[in-house]
């Protein structure tokens, strides 16, 4: 683990989706981390009715109300925003911080958003040999936002709560970016919810369990205080009728079940990938871990290549040279059903094979 000043040449604002945009529509999609024949179509119901609505300014006071209480929470303590992408951007504007640091191998969005927000930015990069683990102590003692994903992409890792609430200091804003703890099953190690962690901003996003990246839904859980001051620099009416829709139903009941059953077939199916890809291992071909979230981080010699071979024979897998702390030997591999999971392996054998 080691930390050093941002900047680099990683192309921060590459993500999955561009691997199966254009030509890559076709593509078997293994690059995007939205879970697999989304939304259900209870949910499309949802949303379809939603659009006789259309006519008056968003009322975001039900939604709001909903995500309070599925976290036991005031509705003080709750952000609606445009997806979590829009969370990091409004962290990076309206606070005043002057060392944010990002732990990294981790989404890059928000570094992006800090850095076009004027802030220079520093880096805690973790290490494939120590699991890419956190280790509270090598975050800067003078850092003053730091962000976390947990579980964390690409990595899969899921740190214990226990650390990430190390990292809270007096003075300091902690971000833990948790938009695929719905994954996990128990949602074990996660922070929403906490009022004791001083400085905590919780985010989630609704859009990859429930697949509605292209309706933009996610929130912010922290303090009062800062939610006001988030809330200021947030456009009038941010997030649609139809997103608010979604996310008054997704945090029910019923969605929450559903959820929660959905994360134990992501479990067993990930497990079923790994014992798959462990076939490859006298190829070189070795999964970070242990893997907690709905994705694998791989690496493997001539990874570049083998991507390309791949989307030959009909599958879009994501680079991993956009993250900082990684390089072109790392591709990232969503999980899905083991009967493509079958398919995928058995391209992989092939794309491995050639020379």
């Amino acid at each position: 683990m080691r930390t050093e000043p941002g900047g680099g040449g990683h192309d921060l604002r590459h993500h999955g989706d561009a691997e199966v945009r254009d030509d890559g529509s076709a593509l078997v999609d293994l690059a995007v981390n939205v879970r697999a024949d989304t939304p259900p179509p209870w949910l499309r119901r949802h949303i379809a009715a939603s659009l006789s609505g259309l006519a008056a300014y968003p009322d975001g006071r039900a939604a709001r109300a909903a995500v309070a209480a599925r976290h036991g929470l005031p509705v003080e303590r709750v952000l609606l925003t445009a997806g979590a992408a829009e969370a990091f951007v409004l962290l990076a504007r309206a606070l005043k911080v002057g060392r944010p640091v990002v732990v990294h191998p981790q989404f890059t969005e928000p570094e992006a958003a800090l850095r076009d927000a004027g802030h220079t930015v520093g880096r805690v990069l973790l290490r494939e040999a120590e699991g890419f683990r956190l280790d509270p102590a090598a975050v800067p003692e003078d850092a003053d936002l730091v962000v976390i994903g947990n579980p964390t992409n690409p990595t899969s890792v899921l740190h214990p709560a226990a650390d990430i609430a190390r990292l809270a200091r007096p003075g300091r804003t902690l971000v833990v970016d948790e938009a695929f703890m719905d994954a996990v099953p128990g949602e074990r190690e996660a922070l929403a919810g906490r009022t004791d962690v001083p400085g905590l901003v919780v985010l989630r996003s609704l859009t990859k369990t429930w697949g509605l990246a292209g309706l933009r839904i996610g929130y912010v859980l922290a303090a009062p205080e800062t939610v006001a001051e988030l809330e200021r620099a947030q456009p009038l009416w941010p997030v649609s009728t139809p997103a608010l829709a979604a996310a008054e139903v997704c945090v029910g009941t019923r969605a929450l079940a559903e959820a929660a059953h959905a994360a134990h077939r992501v479990a067993a199916d990930r497990a079923y990938l790994l014992a798959g890809l462990a076939r490859f291992a006298d190829r070189g071909v070795r999964a970070a871990g242990p893997a907690e979230g709905p994705f694998v981080l791989l690496r493997l010699p001539h990874a570049a290549t083998v991507r390309a071979r791949l989307r030959s024979l009909g599958y879009a897998v994501r680079r991993g040279d956009s993250f900082p702390g990684l390089d072109d030997t790392w591709l990232r591999l969503a999980v899905r059903d083991r009967e493509t999971t079958d398919r995928f392996l058995t391209a992989l054998a092939v794309a491995l094979g050639r020379r």
